[in-house]
C-alpha cells in the first residue's frame, strides 16, 4: 500500500476556437490521481496570459463561472503534490513570469537534483528557493532578450524557445515541463524521461481547426476526445503553434539515457494509461500472474487492496487458480492516498478509507495482493482489520520488489531509515505486519510483466542505483536486510 506522495500531473492544449479552459479542466480531472494538493491553469489569448490557481482538488478550484472567464486558444494546467517546496498557495502552479511580449507560464512534473547550483546561477540564496519549478522560471526569465520597440512580433515569438535552449542543458533531475507564451505551447521531457509526457491530436471539425494536446498520461487525452499520437522521447522538446508541430533536441546526446520511473507501472499511472506502448492494466495483471508462480500457497480467496492492487490480484487468481473476490470496500470520497503527518493518523486513515466485507473474510485463508510497502504502517493497520474480521490466515503478496531507497526524482518518499524493507529483514517484516507469509515480486519478473524489451527504467528505490547524481548522500550497505545486493551508489 503505497504511502509515498505521487508525482504531479501536467496538461497543455492548443485548440483555436475551442474552450481551452474547459478542455484543461477535463484533462486535469483525469490527472487528479497525480496530485490532490493544488490545481491551476494558465490561458493565453495571444495578447495576455491569465493564471488561476488555488489549493485543493480540481473541482474545488474551478467552477463554470471561473472557467467561462478564461478565454483563449492555448492553456496549460497542473495538479500538485509538493515534492520540492512548501505546500501552500505560493507554490501552486503554473508559475508565471512577466517577461517578453505577454510573459510565459510553466508547469512542472518531477524534481530537480541540482537546485543549489541553479539557485547560485540565478543569484538566489540557498534555502530561499520556494520550489524548483519557480527556480526554472526565474532562470528562463533572466535570459529573455531585453525588450526593444524595434523587435517584430515574429522575433518576440522566439523568446521562450530561445530561453529554453539556453537554460535546459544546465537543468538536472526529473522534469516534464509544459509551457506557453502568447504564441505557442511547448512540452519538454528530461533526458532520462523519468516522468511521462505524451502528445495527442484533436481532429478538425466543420467548426474548429485541428488542435494539439500534451499530458502526463494518455487518459487525459481520451477524456477530451483527442487521439493519442505518441510519448515524447527523453530529451525532446515539442513546439506547437498555428503553423506546425516541431521537435527539437536541446540536450547533449550523451545525456540521453531513458529511465522511466518503474513505479509508474506499479502504482502511479492510471491502469488505462499507455506507457512504453503498453497499457498499464495489462502489466499489473501480469505482475500478479508471475507473483503467483514465484511462491504458491494454499488459500481460499485472492483479494486486492483497492485500487492499484486489484489488477495484480486478478492476475494472481488467474495464475494460481484460486478464486478472486472482494475483501475490502473503499470509500470513494477519500483521496487515493490518505496522507497524514503521524503514524497514528495514517493508521486511522486506513479505517476511514477501507472497510472489510466480513462474510467474504471470516474463516478464510486469504492471499492479499498489494502494490508495495513503504513504511508499513498502513499495511499493518489493514492486516489488523482483516484479522478482526475473522481472517484465518493472511498471506501478503506484493507486486513489486522491496522499496528500500528514497526517491529524488519527483516522488516524496520517506528517508531511508523510515523504509520498512531497509531496516528489517523479511522475517522481521512478517512479524511486524502479523502476516502468515510474505512474498515480493522479483525485479526481473517486474520487468518481464511490463513487457517492454530494451526499454530503460529508473529502479533506484528498489536497487539503490541512481542514474542521475542525487543532492544528498544516501547511506547504502553492501547488502540490504532482505538479501539483495545494492547495485550501485549515488554519485
Amino acid at each position: 500500500m503505497m504511502e509515498a506522495k505521487e508525482a504531479c500531473g501536467v496538461f497543455g492544449v492548443y485548440a483555436p476556437g475551442r474552450s481551452v479552459a474547459h478542455l484543461t479542466f477535463d484533462g486535469l480531472f483525469a490527472l487528479q490521481h497525480r496530485g490532490q494538493e493544488a490545481a491551476g491553469m494558465a490561458v493565453s489569448d495571444g495578447e495576455a496570459i491569465t493564471v488561476m490557481k488555488d489549493m485543493g482538488l480540481v473541482t474545488t478550484v474551478f467552477d463554470e463561472r471561473k472557467l467561462s472567464g478564461l478565454r483563449g486558444d492555448m492553456a496549460i494546467g497542473h495538479t500538485r503534490y509538493s515534492t520540492a517546496g512548501k505546500s501552500d498557495w505560493m507554490n501552486a502552479q503554473p508559475v508565471f513570469r512577466g517577461v517578453g511580449r505577454a510573459g510565459f507560464a510553466l508547469a512542472h512534473n518531477g524534481n530537480l537534483t541540482n537546485t543549489d547550483a541553479l539557485a547560485e546561477t540565478a543569484g538566489m540564496l540557498p534555502g530561499l528557493v520556494d520550489s524548483d519549478s519557480d527556480l526554472v522560471a526565474e532562470l528562463l526569465g533572466q535570459v529573455f532578450p531585453p525588450d526593444a520597440p524595434e523587435r517584430t512580433r515574429e522575433e518576440l515569438a522566439e523568446d521562450l524557445e530561445t530561453a529554453l535552449t539556453a537554460v535546459l542543458p544546465s537543468v538536472e533531475g526529473a522534469f516534464s515541463f509544459v509551457l506557453l507564451d502568447a504564441e505557442r505551447l511547448i512540452g519538454v521531457r528530461d533526458p532520462n524521461g523519468f516522468r511521462p509526457l505524451c502528445l495527442g491530436w484533436l481532429e478538425p471539425t466543420d467548426k474548429f481547426e485541428e488542435g494539439w494536446v500534451l499530458a502526463s498520461e494518455s487518459p487525459a487525452l481520451d477524456v477530451i476526445g483527442a487521439t493519442f499520437i505518441r510519448e515524447l522521447e527523453p530529451g525532446e522538446m515539442v513546439i506547437i503553434d498555428g503553423k506546425e508541430v516541431r521537435s527539437e533536441r536541446p540536450f547533449p546526446i550523451e545525456r540521453i539515457n531513458p529511465k522511466l520511473c518503474i513505479f509508474e507501472f506499479v502504482y502511479f499511472a492510471r491502469p488505462d494509461s499507455i506507457l512504453y506502448g503498453n497499457e498499464v492494466h495489462g502489466a499489473r495483471r501480469r505482475m500478479g500472474q508471475l507473483l503467483a508462480a514465484q511462491k504458491p500457497v494454499d488459500a481460499d480467496l485472492v483479494m486486492g487492496i483497492p485500487d492499484s492492487g486489484v489488477p495484480a490480484a486478478e492476475g494472481y487468481a488467474l495464475g494460481s487458480g484460486i478464486p478472486y473476490g472482494q475483501g475490502l470496500v473503499k470509500n470513494r470520497y477519500i483521496g487515493r492516498t490518505f496522507i497524514a503527518p503521524t503514524q497514528l493518523e495514517r493508521a486511522d486513515g486506513v479505517r476511514r478509507k477501507l472497510n472489510p466485507l466480513r462474510d467474504n473474510i471470516a474463516g478464510k485463508r486469504l492471499i492479499v495482493v498489494d502494490d508495495s510497502i513503504v513504511r508499513g504502517t498502513t499495511t499493518r493497520a489493514m492486516v489488523i482489520m482483516l484479522r478482526e474480521a475473522g481472517a484465518r490466515e493472511v498471506h501478503l503478496r506484493i507486486s513489486s520488489p522491496p522499496f528500500q531507497w528514497p526517491c529524488y526524482y519527483g516522488i516524496d518518499t520517506p528517508d531511508k531509515g523510515e523504509l520498512l524493507a531497509s531496516i528489517k529483514t523479511l522475517d522481521e517484516i512478517v512479524e511486524f505486519l502479523d502476516v502468515d507469509s510474505l512474498e515480493y515480486l522479483t525485479i526481473q519478473n517486474l520487468k518481464t510483466a511490463i513487457d517492454a524489451p530494451g526499454a530503460g527504467f529508473c529502479d533506484a528505490c528498489l536497487t539503490g542505483t541512481y542514474p542521475v547524481p542525487v543532492p544528498v548522500p544516501v547511506e547504502l550497505s553492501a547488502r540490504s536486510p532482505l538479501g539483495a545486493v545494492a547495485a550501485g551508489t549515488p554519485a
